[in-house]
């Protein structure tokens, strides 16, 4: 972070904190891969993140080392064979993150593939949450202007993730993931963010059932969600959320009417 001054609405000199962002770039063996405008934290878990949720790692691919350089910002991900990034970046597709995100056609192309667990996810998990998740100190509380996402087991937080795009902060989560490999059959994701069609399909990738957000839904990203019957649940605030698939997983094990 750091600290600029300006004047608020009375006239008053104030000084805030900000956050700031630093580009990362990321290699796949020799090949740059793109530069990410990132918080600076987890460059690694950030990385193998986004080469994975890409598809630019294959799932059997073996990973022989990553090595970061602060000095240039750069994350080498170093893999046992080379990738077919050419004919990847053919098929490149803006996506709609707030940081301008970038995916690869086979990204969007592989979630008819995927077929997600049938975990069941009780209500009262998630008010738990939405109740934890905002009480987490986080830099969001603090300067605002960050995305932040949470890998969760039932009603308990693991890990939270954030970045100035909604993007970044979950790839972080699936650096994370892919790295202690961790099981992503009984895990629900949580994000700030929109629920869009990169999200779904990140999530989609990690093997997670279930995507949370306190934000709302786009048509694309409820249509893919429905492709792989991941549970989708927007707008919790509260006692209220809207599931726009997979309630099938949803277990009503709470009277609202007496939930604190």
């Amino acid at each position: 972070m750091s600290s600029v001054t300006g004047k608020d609405h009375l006239g008053q000199i104030n000084e805030i904190n900000v956050i700031e962002e630093r580009p990362l770039s990321i290699y796949l063996n020799s090949q740059e891969i793109v530069t990410a405008m990132t918080i600076g934290d987890h460059p690694k878990y950030l990385a193998l993140g986004f080469l994975k949720n890409q598809k630019l790692i294959k799932e059997d691919e073996k990973i022989t080392g990553i090595d970061f350089d602060d000095e240039t910002r750069t994350v080498v991900v170093r893999t046992e064979n080379e990738s077919n990034y050419e004919q990847k970046i053919k098929k490149k597709i803006r996506t709609s993150g707030c940081a301008v995100g970038t995916v690869f056609g086979d990204m969007m192309e592989s979630v008819e593939e995927i077929i997600l667990p049938e975990s069941k996810i009780k209500i009262s998990w998630l008010y738990d949450l939405a109740k934890v998740i905002n009480q987490i100190n986080s830099l969001y509380l603090e300067v605002g202007a960050i995305h932040g996402t949470v890998l969760c087991l039932e009603n308990k937080p693991l890990i939270y993730m954030e970045d100035v795009g909604r993007h970044n902060a979950v790839d972080k989560v699936a650096g994370w993931l892919f790295s202690t490999k961790t099981n992503p059959e009984d895990k629900i994701l949580y994000t700030t963010g929109r629920l869009t069609s990169e999200m779904v399909v990140k999530c989609a990738n990690m093997g997670i059932p279930a995507l949370v957000s306190r934000s709302g839904f786009t048509a694309w990203g409820v249509e893919l969600a429905k492709l792989t019957n991941m549970t989708l649940i927007g707008r919790l605030r509260g006692k209220r959320f809207v599931c726009l698939s997979g309630e099938n997983r949803l277990i009503y094990d709470v009277d609202i009417s007496s939930k604190d």
